[in-house]
C-alpha cells in the first residue's frame, strides 16, 4: 500500500474540515511504517532486523570443572603431556573461577609448569595461588615451587647471577614461612647449593684480580666469601688466598690470621698446608688476632679459635 493510499483511508475517519489529533498521529505512523517497509525488504525474509533482535544467543556449553581437572590429571601422569595438562587446568580456573576446583587447579596447573619447565609461567601461577589462598595447607608448596623454579634456573659461575640472588631469596621465604613444612628442609639444602655458586663466583673475580697484582680488588672479594659464605666450600680456599694477598701488601697481621682461622677449622685441608707455609716463609707464624673481621666472622658461626 503506498503512502498516498495510507493518506485516503485516514481521511474516512476524519471530520470534512481536516484531521482530528487521533488522524494525524495515525497518518504519522503509518508514514514511517510505510517508509521502513522497503528497507525491511532489502534485508530479505531470512534474516530481518526482528529475527536478529530476538534470536536466541547460541553458546558453547561449559564443561564440568571435575572433569576438566581429570582430563589434566589424566594428561600429566598417564600421558606424561605436562603442556597439556596445563591448559587444562587453567580451563578449570577460567570456566569456574570461584569453584574449589579452581584453587586446586591454579596450584596444579603451577605444577604441570614446573615439569614442563616453563618456570616464568610456574611463579606466575603459584605467585598468584599463594595471593589468592595463603592460609592453605598448600600454600607452602606453591612458595617452594617459586623457589624451585629460580633455583633450576641458575647459570655458572661465569653468567650473571642474578637468578641465584633470587632464588636464595625465595627459598629463605620457604625456610622463613613454613619452618616446620616438609619443604623447608628441601629449601635449606638448596639454599646451600645457591649461596655455594655465589660464593664461587666471588672466587672466580678473586683469582682473576689475584693474577693480576690487584691485591686489594682480590681480598675485598675473597672477605666476601669469609664474612657471607663461610659454610661454603669455598671458605678454605678464600683463607688462603687471603693470607697470599696480606703477604703480598705485608699486612702480616692479617696473613697471621687467615692462616690461624683456617688451621683451626680445617687443620686437615691442602688450603691449610699452603697458607702455613707461605706464612713460615716470612719468618712467622700463624697468630689470630681477635679483633680481625676474619676472627670476628667465624665467632658468629663459633668456629673461631678458644
Amino acid at each position: 500500500m503506498s503512502a498516498q493510499r495510507v493518506m485516503v483511508e485516514l481521511r474516512k475517519f476524519s471530520p470534512r474540515s481536516g484531521f482530528n489529533r487521533l488522524g494525524r498521529q495515525l497518518c504519522l505512523v503509518a508514514g514511517l511504517i510505510v517508509l521502513a517497509m522497503p528497507l525491511g525488504a532489502c534485508a530479505g525474509d531470512s534474516s530481518s532486523l526482528w529475527d536478529k533482535m530476538f534470536s536466541k544467543d547460541e553458546t558453547v556449553p561449559e564443561e564440568p570443572a571435575d572433569k576438566l581437572y581429570n582430563e589434566g590429571l589424566f594428561l600429566m601422569n598417564d600421558k606424561k603431556d605436562p603442556k597439556s595438562a596445563s591448559k587444562k587446568f587453567e580451563e578449570v580456573d577460567r570456566q569456574h573461577p570461584y569453584s574449589d576446583w579452581a584453587r586446586k587447579s591454579l596450584l596444579m596447573s603451577a605444577y604441570a609448569f614446573y615439569n614442563a619447565q616453563e618456570y616464568d609461567s610456574c611463579i606466575g601461577a603459584a605467585t598468584r595461588y599463594v595471593t589468592l589462598h595463603p592460609g592453605s595447607p598448600d600454600a607452602a608448596y606453591a612458595q617452594y615451587l617459586i623457589a624451585a623454579s629460580h633455583y633450576d634456573q641458575i647459570q655458572d659461575i661465569s653468567r650473571d647471577q642474578g637468578r641465584t640472588e633470587k632464588a636464595i631469596a625465595a627459598l629463605e621465604e620457604v625456610i622463613r614461612k613454613y619452618p616446620t613444612s616438609e619443604y623447608a628442609v628441601s629449601a635449606k639444602t638448596k639454599l646451600e647449593g645457591a649461596r655455594d655458586q655465589l660464593a664461587g663466583r666471588e672466587m672466580s673475580i678473586g683469582r682473576y684480580y689475584l693474577k693480576k697484582h690487584d691485591y686489594i680488588a682480590a681480598i675485598n672479594r675473597f672477605k666476601t666469601v669469609v664474612t657471607q659464605y663461610q659454610t661454603t666450600r669455598h671458605v678454605e680456599e678464600a683463607l688462603a688466598r687471603l693470607t697470599e694477598a696480606y703477604m703480598a701488601i705485608g699486612i702480616v697481621s692479617e696473613a697471621q690470621t687467615a692462616a690461624a682461622v683456617l688451621g683451626h677449622n680445617f687443620p686437615d685441608s691442602r688450603w691449610y698446608q699452603d697458607a702455613y707455609n707461605l706464612v713460615r716463609s716470612g719468618g712467622l707464624e700463624p697468630s689470630e688476632n681477635r679483633g680481625s673481621y676474619i676472627s670476628r666472622a667465624f665467632e658468629k658461626l663459633g668456629l673461631a679459635r678458644n
